[in-house]
C-alpha cells in the first residue's frame, strides 16, 4: 500500500524553538537546500507519522508577522498564499513559547485568516512553574479556534501530541478567529464584490505587499473598472489598525487562559544581562570565551589530527605495496589519497568549531553578543546587526552574505555584504592549522596558553579588525543616504540541547567535507595529471639527463629517484605554470609549488593544503609514510634553505587572512547586489591587500 505524504509548513518567531520541534519530529531525516531562485535557506525534513502516512516537514524562515520587511519573510508569505506550489502545506504548525506567547499569537492570527489547517505548539512549558505561568489550554483552544499542543522540546513532553495532531488534521478548523474586515468595511466588501472567487484575506496581503504569489498578482487590480485600491499611506493606516484589532482580540484572549503570578517568578536572567552586556565586562567576557575556544580548538583535536594524517600515509603507502606499480597507482596514491587526506585532517577542527559556534547560540548568548557589539559596529557605519553575518562568517561566507538580507539599510548591506569575506571561515581553517602547525611552537605562553592556539585567535581577530577597518573606509566613500534602526531580540538563557548541537554539527561538518571533498578531489585529479606529464625533451628524458648531472656524485639509489622526479615536476605543465608566476610571489618568500597551491585555491581556500599534499607526493620517490605536515616542512629551496620558515609562514598566514580566494562566494556577491561590479572590487581590492600585507611581514621577519 503507499504511503501518503502530508505537507506540513512549520512556522513561528525567531528563538521560539522552532528548529527544537523540527529537528525532534525529523532526527537525521532532514535535508538543507536553498527556495528555488533565491538564495534563503530551506530546510526539509520527515517523519512517519502512522504505518501508511509519513510527513515533510517544511522548516521555513522565522518572521514575526505576515507584512514581509525582508526575502526570508517573503518566502514565508509567497509559499503560503500560492497553492500551485508543490509544498503548499495541508497544515501549518505555529511554534510559539510560553513567555511571548502576546507577540508569537500575532503571527498565528494571521495563518489562521489564510484559511489553513493550523495546529498552534506551544514551547518551553518547562519553564512554566520558574516564571510564575499557567495556562487553560481548553479555554484558548476554544477562542483561538484550533488545537494546542503544550512541549517542552528540552523535556521531548509533547512532542508525540504533535503527530497525533497531525493525523487528525482535516478535523482541524479552518476558519478565522477573527473579523479582520472590520478596520474598513466598505473597502473590504467592495474588495469582495470585485473578486468573488478569491479569499479576503489573501487578496489584502497581494494588495499591500511586494512579493509574487503565482498567477495573483498586484497587477490584477490595478485599472480594474469596478475597484479602486488606495494610496500606499491609506494602506499603511489600515495595516496599523489590522495589528492593534488583533492585539485587543489577542489580550481578550490571554485574559481567559493566560495567567503570569509574578511572586512565583525565578528569574536571574536580568542579572545576567547586566554583566554580559555590561560597556566593559561584557567585552572581556567575550574576548575570555574566544581565548578559551581556540585553546581547545588545537588542544583537543591534535590527536584525532595527528591520527588522520598517519592514517592515510599509512593507506598511501599499502595501496602501493598491493598494487601494481603504474599510472594508476600513482594517481590513486599521489593524487587521491593525498588530496582527500588534505581535507579529512582538518574535520576534528572544523566539527569542534561548529560545536562551539553552536553552543553558543543554543545558549542564547550569541544575541547579547550582537547588542554588545552594536556600539562598535556604529562608529564604522554599521550596525548591531551586521554581527550576525560577520560572525556566521566564521562558518561559511555564503550563508553569512545571505544573511545580510535582515539588514534594512542597502548601504549597511552593501557594505556588509563587502566586508563579510575577511571575517575567518571554515575553509581558511585547514591552511591556518598546517601552516601554525609548521611555524609556531607547541609551546605554552606564561605556562597556560597554547601559542599556536593564541596565534589562531589572533588571526580570527585580525581577519575581524580587517573587516571593521574596511567597513570604516567603505562608509566614508561610498555616496549612498540610508537610515537604519537597531532592534534585538533578546532570548531567554538556557542549556544548549545536545540534540541540535550533535544535528547542527554534523549537518555543517558533512556540509563541508563533501563540498570541499568534491572540490579537492576534481582538482587533485588535474593536478596529479598536471605534474605527472610535460611538454618537450626536458620531462621527456629526465632520467637520462639527471644521470648526467650527477654523473661525478654519490648518491644513493633513494636520492636519485627523489632528484629525478623532482626535476620531472619541474619540467611538467603543472611546473611550467608555477615557474611563469614565481617571479610575483617570490618577494613573499613562496616558491613556484606554493604558486600553484595559491592559484588553485582561488576555487576555494582549502584547496591549498590538498594542492601542496599532491604535488609533493607527485615530486618525491622514496618516502614511505611520511603525512602532509612531514613533507611540508621537508621542502627545501635550492640553496637548502627550509621553504617554510616563521617569515614565509607569517607572510603566507597573512596572504589568507585577507585574500579573496573563493568563487562561490563572489557568485553568490553578484546575486545579492544584481552587479559583477561589486564582486569585482572585493576579488581585486581585497587581493591587493593581501599580496602588500603578505610581502611587507616577509621582508620585514626575513
Amino acid at each position: 500500500m503507499s504511503t501518503d505524504l502530508l505537507k506540513v509548513a512549520l512556522i513561528g518567531n525567531p528563538n521560539t524553538g522552532k528548529t527544537s520541534v523540527f529537528n525532534h519530529l525529523t532526527g537525521l531525516n532532514q535535508q538543507v537546500g536553498n527556495y528555488p531562485g533565491i538564495t534563503v535557506e530551506k530546510k526539509v525534513g520527515y517523519c512517519k507519522l502512522t504505518r501508511h502516512q509519513k510527513a515533510k516537514i517544511i522548516d521555513l524562515p522565522g518572521t514575526y508577522s505576515l507584512n514581509a520587511s525582508s526575502l526570508d519573510e517573503s518566502v514565508v508569505i509567497e509559499l503560503l498564499m500560492n497553492k500551485s506550489d508543490e509544498d503548499y502545506p495541508d497544515v501549518a504548525i505555529v511554534v510559539s513559547e510560553v513567555e511571548n506567547l502576546k507577540r508569537n499569537l500575532l503571527l498565528f492570527t494571521q495563518i489562521k485568516d489564510l484559511e489553513i489547517p493550523t495546529i498552534l505548539v506551544i514551547n518551553m512549558s518547562d519553564r512554566m512553574k520558574s516564571k510564575g505561568i499557567s495556562i487553560d489550554i481548553p479555554v484558548l483552544e476554544k477562542e483561538l479556534k484550533t488545537k494546542i499542543a503544550l512541549v517542552s522540546s528540552r523535556t521531548k513532553n509533547g512532542i508525540d501530541q504533535i503527530s497525533t495532531l497531525l493525523q487528525e488534521y482535516k478535523n482541524l478548523p479552518s476558519e478565522p478567529c477573527l473579523d479582520t474586515s472590520k478596520i474598513d468595511s466598505d473597502y473590504f466588501e467592495r474588495l469582495r464584490k470585485a473578486f468573488p472567487n478569491q479569499s479576503l484575506y489573501k487578496l489584502w496581503l497581494v494588495i499591500t505587499q511586494d512579493v509574487n504569489f503565482g498567477k495573483l498578482e498586484k497587477k490584477d487590480f490595478e485599472g480594474f473598472h469596478s475597484f479602486e485600491t488606495k494610496s500606499k499611506s491609506e494602506l499603511k493606516k489600515l495595516q496599523q489598525k489590522e495589528t492593534i484589532l488583533r492585539y485587543k482580540f489577542i489580550n481578550d484572549t490571554l485574559k481567559k487562559g493566560y495567567v503570569v503570578d509574578k511572586s512565583k517568578a525565578t528569574d536571574l536572567r536580568s542579572q545576567f544581562d547586566r554583566i554580559l552586556t555590561h560597556k566593559v565586562f561584557g567585552y572581556i567576557i567575550f574576548f575570555g570565551i574566544l581565548l578559551l575556544i581556540f585553546q581547545m580548538l588545537f588542544d583537543w583535536s591534535g590527536v584525532p589530527m595527528d591520527f588522520i594524517d598517519n592514517s592515510f600515509a599509512s593507506l598511501g603507502d599499502w595501496v602501493r605495496s598491493v598494487m601494481a606499480p603504474g599510472k594508476f597507482t600513482d594517481l590513486l596514491v599521489d593524487g587521491i589519497i593525498a588530496g582527500l587526506g588534505g581535507v579529512v585532517i582538518f574535520i576534528p577542527q572544523i566539527a569542534f568549531l561548529f560545536l562551539f559556534i553552536s553552543i553558543l547560540e543554543e545558549s542564547g548568548y550569541m544575541s547579547r553578543v550582537v547588542f554588545l557589539m552594536d556600539r562598535i559596529m556604529r562608529r564604522f557605519g554599521l550596525s548591531g546587526k551586521s554581527v550576525v553575518p560577520l560572525i556566521s562568517g566564521t562558518a561559511c561566507a555564503i550563508p553569512a552574505i545571505m544573511a545580510t538580507r535582515n539588514i534594512e539599510s542597502w548601504k549597511e548591506r552593501l557594505i556588509t555584504i563587502l566586508v563579510t569575506p575577511f571575517t575567518t571561515c571554515s575553509a581558511r581553517l585547514p591552511v591556518y592549522a598546517i601552516l601554525i602547525a609548521l611555524v609556531i611552537p607547541n609551546k605554552r605562553v606564561f605556562g597556560i596558553f597554547n601559542a599556536q592556539g593564541l596565534t589562531l585567535m589572533l588571526l580570527y581577530l585580525l581577519g575581524f579588525a580587517g573587516a571593521i577597518i574596511a567597513a570604516y573606509i567603505l562608509n566614508k566613500t561610498l555616496k549612498i543616504k540610508s537610515k537604519s534602526y537597531f532592534v534585538v531580540e533578546m532570548p531567554n538563557y538556557k542549556v544548549p540541547l545536545f540534540k541540535n548541537v550533535f544535528i547542527n554539527v554534523l549537518e555543517k561538518t558533512k556540509t563541508f567535507l563533501f563540498d570541499a571533498g568534491k572540490i579537492i578531489l576534481a582538482i587533485s585529479i588535474i593536478l596529479w595529471f598536471l605534474a605527472s606529464y610535460g611538454p618537450g625533451e626536458k620531462f621527456n628524458n629526465a632520467e637520462s639527463i639527471v644521470m648526467s648531472e650527477v654523473a661525478n656524485q654519490q648518491m644513493s639509489e633513494t636520492e636519485l629517484d627523489d632528484k629525478i622526479a623532482a626535476y620531472k615536476l619541474e619540467n611538467s605543465y603543472i611546473g611550467i605554470v608555477g615557474k611563469t608566476i614565481e617571479p610575483v610571489i617570490k618577494p613573499l618568500g613562496y616558491d613556484w609549488k606554493i604558486g600553484i597551491a595559491l592559484v588553485t585555491s582561488f576555487a576555494a581556500r582549502e584547496v591549498f593544503v590538498g594542492t601542496l599534499a599532491t604535488i609533493y607526493s607527485v615530486g618525491s620517490a622514496g618516502e614511505e609514510e611520511e603525512t602532509i605536515k612531514q613533507k611540508m616542512a621537508a621542502e627545501v629551496h635550492p640553496n637548502g634553505k627550509k621553504i617554510f620558515t616563521f617569515a614565509s609562514g607569517i607572510s603566507l598566514l597573512l596572504f589568507y587572512a585577507f585574500a579573496m580566494q573563493c568563487m562561490a562566494t563572489l557568485a553568490i556577491v553578484k546575486k545579492e547586489t544584481n552587479s559583477w561590479k561589486w564582486p569585482m572590487i572585493q576579488l581585486f581590492g581585497m587581493s591587493t591587500i593581501a599580496y602588500i600585507t603578505a610581502l611587507i611581514a616577509f621582508q620585514f621577519l626575513k
